[in-house]
């Protein structure tokens, strides 16, 4: 046989993350005041999670950055440059 879970208005009040656990877990749960079941809280059903996409590094970087490239001596310069700012 299948119990409800009470709570009091206190309990919202109170403790509703333990109510919300409750929810979580697909329990329906009545809502009392003065001992008397005022309304009934019932878990919505989960929306599927969406796949998200990974987004394109490379063609974001090449769309700041372009086809640029820094050679070696330009590279050895800016770090000769900015040693010790870091």
């Amino acid at each position: 046989m299948f119990h409800m879970k009470t709570a009091s208005v206190r309990d919202l009040r109170q403790n509703f993350p333990r109510i919300m656990g409750w929810l979580d877990e697909g329990s329906e749960v009545c809502i009392t005041h003065r001992r008397h079941a005022i309304a009934k809280l019932i878990p919505l059903a989960k929306p599927k999670a969406a796949k998200r996409k990974m987004p394109d590094l490379m063609k974001r970087l090449s769309k700041v950055f372009g086809n640029r490239t820094i050679s070696r001596e330009d590279m050895e310069a800016i770090l000769r440059d900015n040693k010790g700012r870091f």
